[in-house]
């Protein structure tokens, strides 16, 4: 992607929030640092992290990866930034190559600098980590749950924002009533998104807790934690779904069903219930049938 194909994309993405929310003024900044808002080397020193940041954790493996590619190649592509009052700037987009430059020890790094206010910088961090897949489910739900409280999008605008439909929104949003200890298990992995939305059949937090627990010490599948959620909310279902015990056979009755089957030569099963039953006499060939007959008609 070109860099111009970029810009065009950045400014097609603020355009959208003006029709939602009141634009923010942004705070003037130096008219050379934003000409033709083409990438400039800005020292890596000067640049703040991003408070809107909704990614908690970045795999060192993967920083490790990208520092040695950097090292190599250099930053492919820039990273977002906004100019401040102080004259530093903060992060809006591109902190795995900020970060990955840092330990490559860079001191500066390619930037495109965008007068943009708190909603859009939020916007474009949600949005991006959102299409790069880079967020745990819990991750997701705290960005929902900041942008409905600190700039009062509705379901279906922070829907339209991020390109999800509001259902998604929605259960993302509910994963904030699993417990501290649940969602932990979220973050980590331990858990699916789908294990949480499950669990939350449960009214009380001591009761998805411990089903929790249960579900990762079983290591159980989203279908299996299903089954075994209804059957704590509802034990009477699972009771009559569940097969009956084998009940124990007489001894006298087991003798009898091998002496019949010796004589037979058929599988012979006898149901006795205190001297009312029936015998079923098994047989797969018409043949033998045909035997069976002879034997109990005496021809």
């Amino acid at each position: 992607m070109t860099i111009s194909a970029i810009d065009n994309k950045r400014r097609a993405l603020g355009k959208g929030l003006d029709s939602l929310l009141p634009r923010v003024q942004p705070t003037p900044a130096p008219a050379a640092e934003t000409e033709g808002g083409k990438p400039r080397e800005i020292p890596i020193d000067q640049i703040d992290r991003n408070p809107f940041q909704t990614r908690g954790h970045m795999d060192e493996g993967q920083l490790a990866e990208l520092a040695a590619s950097i090292t190599a190649n250099g930053v492919v592509q820039p990273i977002l930034v906004r100019p401040q009052a102080t004259g530093r700037f903060q992060l809006i987009a591109g902190e795995r190559r900020w970060r990955a430059s840092q330990m490559a020890g860079k001191t500066s790094i390619p930037a495109i600098l965008r007068q943009v206010s708190d909603e859009q910088a939020m916007e474009i961090t949600i949005v991006e980590n959102l299409q790069r897949a880079d967020l745990n489910p819990m991750e997701q739900a705290r960005a929902y749950e900041r942008l409905s409280r600190e700039f009062h999008m509705t379901q279906e605008q922070m829907a339209v924002r991020t390109g999800k439909d509001r259902a998604s929104v929605a259960n993302f949003l509910r994963l904030l009533r699993l417990p501290e200890a649940v969602q932990s298990r979220v973050e980590s992995g331990e858990l699916s998104f789908g294990h949480a939305r499950t669990l939350l059949a449960f009214e009380h937090p001591e009761e998805i807790e411990k089903a929790a627990k249960r579900v990762s010490q079983l290591s159980l599948s989203v279908r299996q934690t299903e089954a075994y959620v209804q059957g704590l909310l509802h034990p009477e279902r699972a009771e009559k779904k569940a097969p009956k015990p084998p009940q124990a056979v007489d001894p006298n009755v087991r003798e009898v069903e091998i002496r019949l089957q010796r004589a037979l030569g058929l599988k012979v099963h006898i149901e006795d219930h205190s001297g009312r039953g029936k015998v079923i006499i098994e047989y797969s060939r018409l043949e033998d049938f045909d035997a069976l007959l002879e034997q109990l008609a005496g021809a």
